[in-house]
């Protein structure tokens, strides 16, 4: 695949037109907090049938994972774990493209609504379709998936970071038929408003297991436990139209039911590979907000370079200017390339592994930050001014570095795959 379809421009040109009567006229709001942009999410999902779609193919789900409840479990008990249904089939290239085309246009302006919405969809109902049992997928998956709640993905902790699940202390602590959970989560998007957390949490079994080779164990809150604070939303660089900000457990007691699949066996429910398959899939979501970053910068820097005139002459005919504008092309097809091969790896059937997903959003990543960075250096004094649009595109662009997995961990995981083989 080297370009979009036919079919695939008439949906791109759909939410192209979506995207500017519906997020453009909204930026200021947007951008100074003042408007949450779950309500623009929500029509989107709406006005294209997503949330159609999305109990359409949650009716799917939910009967193979009834269907693989019922075969045999294998040696001790454990249940298939993974994608409901098994692996990927063939033509599924075709949903990807309709997933990643939104994520494109709506970052051509607004990149804090794609990590909102990327979130509550791809991370917390994700999260709970793929390792959750029918009852929970029916309780909290299907309102995350048609978005009438907002989720949220907790993971982070203030001392971990980068080491996410090694330094994780939040626990939860068997008690009688439940958990009681402690601990507390940051730079967690949707934080602040989410219905549904998704939160991860070392066993606290009483025994003296190092904290680092605990068992990790998800659990599913819903806003308003008792013991349950969200914080308002942290003031940021960039993204200003995702909210962020700290979730903190005291005490907070759970029934079993609210463990994801019910099971402390890790293979099974929300444990450490749940964690990592998401990883893949959001460092593949994240070249594609970059591609739509880079679109934009260089549709506005073409047009600024045609019109803005200097010493008599368009600044595009200095060659300066028009080593900015090719560099810029050259990332636009390098990142396009790469967002068009994983679609057709989801064609076929597979999956990017995480040394691949790594490598794909250490590249684009880095590629929008500098894309968006000389955009503002074209613009000159204007590019530095806000209604200029390239100022709010580079501070947006900067956290693809650090969010999902900073460069420096993109890096370990290339290479550990490369020197295992």
């Amino acid at each position: 695949m080297f370009e979009w379809s036919d079919e695939q421009l008439m949906v791109r040109d759909a939410v192209r037109a979506f995207v500017e009567a519906e997020v453009k006229p909204h930026i200021v709001e947007l951008e100074h907090g003042d408007l949450p942009p779950y309500g623009i999410m929500r029509k989107l999902y709406t006005t294209f049938g997503m949330d159609q779609l999305a109990r359409d193919r949650f009716a799917r789900q939910l009967e193979a994972r009834r269907t693989e409840s019922d075969r045999p479990s294998g040696p001790g008990g454990e249940r298939s774990a993974g994608v409901p249904g098994g692996t990927p089939r063939r033509g599924d290239g075709g949903a990807a493209a309709m997933t990643l085309i939104p994520i494109i246009e709506l970052c051509h302006y607004c990149p804090g609504i794609v990590t909102a919405m990327g979130v509550s969809i791809g991370l917390a109902a994700g999260t709970v379709l793929k390792r959750g049992t029918p009852a929970q997928m029916e309780r909290w998956g299907l309102p995350l998936a048609t978005m009438e709640k907002i989720g949220a993905w907790a993971i982070t902790e203030p001392g971990s970071g980068s080491d996410a699940l090694g330094g994780m202390l939040a626990s939860a602590r068997r008690d009688g038929d439940g958990y009681v959970l402690n601990g507390n989560k940051t730079f967690i998007t949707n934080g602040p408003y989410a219905d549904t957390i998704v939160f991860y949490t070392k066993l606290d079994d009483g025994t003296d297991t190092p904290i680092r080779d605990r068992k990790v164990l998800t659990f599913v809150l819903d806003t308003g436990t008792p013991g349950l604070v969200q914080s308002r939303p942290f003031a940021k660089m960039g993204l200003h139209s995702s909210p962020t900000g700290e979730l903190f457990c005291s005490d907070v007691r759970v029934g079993r039911d609210h463990l994801l699949g019910e099971t402390e066996n890790e293979a099974d429910g929300g444990g450490r590979e749940s964690a990592k398959d998401n990883f893949v899939q959001e460092r593949a979501g994240v070249a594609a907000m970059a591609l739509g970053v880079i679109e934009a910068c260089l549709a506005l820097s073409v047009d600024y370079a045609r019109e803005r005139m200097l010493w008599g002459q368009p600044i595009g005919d200095r060659q300066l200017v028009q080593l900015k504008l090719a560099k810029m092309e050259v990332a636009r097809l390098n990142v396009s390339n790469l967002v068009f091969r994983h679609i057709e790896l989801s064609a076929a059937g597979k999956q990017l592994t995480l040394a691949e997903a790594s490598a794909m959003k250490l590249y684009s990543a880095q590629a929008a930050s500098e894309v968006a960075m000389e955009a503002v250096q074209l613009f000159g004094g204007n590019g530095y001014m806000s209604e200029f649009r390239v100022e709010q595109l580079a501070r947006d662009a900067k956290v693809f570095q650090i969010y999902a997995g900073t460069d420096e961990i993109q890096v370990t995981h290339i290479a550990k795959a490369l020197l295992a083989t």
